[in-house]
């Protein structure tokens, strides 16, 4: 029967690493908004046991001052003052029992701060420091990560070439939700555990959400989390992601409620990213559909028809959406002459109007009628 003591690992915070976001997600990184929480979480917890060390100090600062007073007023005793000193001395005693509660009341928190310390999930800021025992653990040599070194054009052809191949077990793995059907599924198909999942799971979402499909967005959304999760712990343990598909999920089954909890916050930002992207990218396809009928509305003089009729006076509107020639010919002698001259310019380069449209036509139907003649 082995001595040594496993207990205190059975509670690991698993941490996070800020340089790991991968390029082709333009989202903030779920792990830095983890890891920095953690830290400032930390951070806090140090300035209260500070704060309470600096009381504590304070305290036996007063206690020993009113100490010596005391001292003071008992080697001073004279019998024309001995009824104040007397008073004085009980005045003392009273200061004093108030700063000795105080000191223990204390002192009682510092204790339990240090026991709340001892009892905190290691993570990744707090596991690594020297001690006098240590437990080396044999894993695999990670492989060279090569990845990072390729261009954005080699990953993006990786990716492609990855949704081709898989296209099928990763829809099939997208649409599963519980922990069991993704494990096995993940050991039946141990291909599927790497970078390349997630991404598709982030593009398919926001591909979802657009297509207004937000049910189904929120049921991919756990899926893409859940394998950031499963790649996270393996960064961290610098294993093969496949090696770790079974420990990860029998964590997860049994997750404490703070840990289920931070899944759940991650998982609400990153439905609300895609949203966002969402957003972004049908806001964009709105603008592009209407730069391109606007290309097409174009008149001669390369002037939107649209905008020019925005720019007519209301009496010129008229006269184009009654296309009255009668109305327009009255309302341009009220004007002065250069304000009428480029406000029909305006209407000739948008295309608004046609200048001699009655002649042209004529001349089109002689010149059809000339080559019909033998």
């Amino acid at each position: 029967m082995s001595s040594i003591d496993y207990s205190k690992w059975k509670d690991i915070e698993i941490s996070d690493d800020e340089d790991d976001t991968h390029p082709n997600i333009d989202t903030p990184s779920l792990f830095r908004w983890r890891h920095q929480a953690r830290v400032q979480r930390m951070e806090e917890s140090e300035k209260e046991k500070e704060n309470y060390s600096i009381a504590v100090k304070e305290n036996n600062k007063k206690k020993l001052e009113i100490q010596d007073k005391m001292k003071d007023i008992e080697a001073k005793q004279l019998n024309d003052q001995e009824n104040n000193n007397k008073n004085l001395l009980e005045d003392l005693a009273k200061k004093l029992k108030n700063i000795e509660d105080e000191g223990h009341m204390l002192k009682q928190k510092c204790e339990e701060l240090e026991k709340k310390e001892k009892l905190a999930p290691w993570n990744v800021d707090t596991i690594s420091k020297e001690g006098f025992t240590k437990t080396i653990i044999n894993k695999p040599i990670p492989k060279e990560d090569k990845y990072n070194s390729l261009s954005e054009d080699e990953k993006a052809k990786i990716q492609v070439q990855f949704n081709k191949e898989h296209m099928k077990e990763l829809k099939t793995l997208g649409l599963l939700h519980r922990w069991d059907d993704t494990k096995a599924y993940l050991t039946e198909h141990p291909e599927l555990v790497c970078e390349e999942t997630s991404n598709f799971f982030v593009i398919w979402c926001i591909d979802l959400e657009v297509e207004e499909k937000h049910e189904l967005m929120a049921h991919v959304a756990h899926q893409t989390i859940t394998m950031q999760y499963l790649l996270e712990l393996a960064k961290k343990l610098e294993v093969n992601p496949k090696a770790v598909v079974s420990s990860f999920f029998t964590k997860i089954k049994l997750a404490d409620k703070e840990y289920m909890d931070t899944f759940n916050d991650e998982l609400e930002a990153f439905k609300q990213r895609v949203k966002d992207r969402a957003r972004i990218r049908i806001e964009k396809a709105i603008k592009e559909l209407e730069e391109e009928e606007r290309q097409k509305r174009l008149g001669p003089g390369g002037l939107d028809p649209v905008e020019v009729m925005e720019q007519l006076p209301k009496e010129m509107q008229e006269c184009f959406e009654k296309q009255d020639t009668q109305l327009l010919k009255k309302f341009l002698p009220t004007i002065e002459r250069a304000e009428a001259e480029r406000l029909m310019k305006l209407c000739v380069d948008s295309g608004l109007w046609v200048p001699d449209a009655n002649q042209a036509k004529p001349k089109a139907e002689d010149s059809g009628d000339a080559e019909k003649e033998p």
